[in-house]
């Protein structure tokens, strides 16, 4: 019983974070809020299918997946963030 409780308190607080991320992201269209809004809603939907989940451990392995791109997406975002902001300084001599 407890461990539903938990499941569910990390799913609402992952998509509570992925609302603040998308608010931020429609104030200020920046790909990296879109990136972590997109990668906490993963996490949601990951926490909530291993709670949800009725099979053996090695079959509920495949939902990590969703964390993996979560975190990849976080990764591309920054690298992608990053790339734009060394475009946009002026060169050093």
């Amino acid at each position: 019983m407890t461990g539903e409780f938990f499941s569910g308190l990390l799913t609402m607080g992952h998509l509570v974070a992925a609302l603040f991320f998308c608010k931020f992201w429609q104030r200020t269209r920046d790909g990296l809020f879109a990136a972590f809004a997109i990668a906490f809603t993963l996490f949601a939907a990951e926490q909530a299918l291993l709670a949800l989940a009725q099979g053996t451990r090695e079959e509920r392995t495949w939902y990590y997946l969703l964390r993996l791109f979560g975190f990849l997406l976080i990764i591309c975002g920054i690298a992608m963030k990053n790339r734009r902001m060394s475009g946009n300084s002026p060169t050093r001599r």
